[in-house]
């Protein structure tokens, strides 16, 4: 990425929190307009997409994920996860935007209108703060005893790791499903256990026939109105209906019950949590949170609705913002 020469008291227009998709749609836009702009990733470039499972394909078709009008070429119909980086990196290279990798935002105060962004490596000044984190990097815990055991995983990478092996999958989602069939179809024993009545009704369409016709044959066990109780070291006990009682014979867990937002993160900022969603209180015309000079993009918007905002719906939040900014 692009490293700029300004000195250590330089103020920009705006920082960008974050350098997902919609974060660097914002950078490009920033840059479009002729604004300074420095974007700041504790991790990888699209760091939540590169920690998504290896054989992930996107519901979304590809023209639905291209950013600022740039053309995303998929020989697939639902693009997968390397075309995904490799368009985004591209975008960012090509652009040459400014983007400051593996350096985490610690802390921000304000004073006089300005912006102090501390990291694990510098301190910045900014005008204004566009966040663009999303919500993968904070997992909701199952809260049980053994959770913390080495075999328990809360993120899902590939299914040849659990080959030949008893695994439990938790949850009843796209990313608890895509990893149940495919460790089934690596040789896992796969056992499902599913808070609710059935599959999940927002499982792609193209899958969700699959998932269920293995349960069905019983080729993947399933246990719906269940909970795990407990993690033990090869076994795991579940409840069913809140009274049967039952213990299964087990490896590894896949606890993939979806994540939130760094609520401690938007707090600290400043920035009210509304009603039970915990929905950050912005103004949806502008993005802009009830902290003057700070402004959210992307899937963080949600709150715990983490099915709300996709990089499809929010792309428009880059030129909302901008314009915001632009007109202050």
């Amino acid at each position: 990425m692009q490293t700029n020469n300004f000195k250590n008291n330089y103020i920009y227009d705006l920082i960008i929190v974050g350098a997902g998709p919609i974060g660097i749609a914002c950078a490009l836009e920033a840059k479009k307009k002729g604004l300074t702009y420095l974007v700041i990733e504790k991790g990888t470039l699209v760091n939540s997409l590169y920690h998504y499972p290896s054989n992930m394909r996107f519901f979304s078709s590809s023209e639905k994920l291209e950013i600022d009008g740039i053309p995303f070429i998929s020989k697939n119909p639902k693009p997968s996860k390397e075309e995904a980086l490799e368009y985004y990196r591209r975008i960012a290279t090509a652009n040459k935007l400014f983007i400051n990798l593996f350096e985490k935002v610690e802390k921000v105060t304000k004073a006089n209108d300005i912006f102090t962004v501390n990291t694990s490596k510098k301190q910045y000044q900014a005008k204004n703060i566009v966040i663009a984190t999303g919500f993968y990097d904070i997992p909701n815990y199952l809260n049980v005893k053994g959770e913390n055991l080495p075999k328990v995983f809360h993120y899902y990478k590939n299914p040849h790791y659990f080959a030949g092996q008893q695994v439990i999958v938790v949850g009843a989602s796209n990313s608890s499903v895509d990893a149940a069939l495919e460790i089934y179809r690596k040789g896992g024993e796969v056992t499902m256990v599913i808070r609710g009545e059935a599959i999940g009704e927002r499982v792609k369409y193209w899958v969700k026939p699959d998932i269920e016709n293995r349960i069905a044959e019983g080729s993947i066990k399933a246990y719906y109105r269940a909970e795990i109780t407990e993690i033990r070291t090869d076994e795991v006990d579940i409840c069913i209906d809140k009274k049967i009682s039952k213990t299964i014979a087990n490896n590894f867990v896949l606890a993939l019950t979806g994540y939130r937002p760094n609520f401690d993160f938007l707090q600290k900022l400043g920035i009210e949590l509304l009603g039970t969603h915990k929905i950050p209180n912005y103004n949806p015309k502008t993005m802009e949170t009830n902290v003057k000079g700070i402004y959210l993009a992307g899937v963080i918007c949600g709150g715990l609705e983490t099915h709300k905002w996709f990089i499809e719906n929010s792309r428009v939040h880059a030129q909302t913002i901008i314009s915001a900014i632009g007109n202050n």
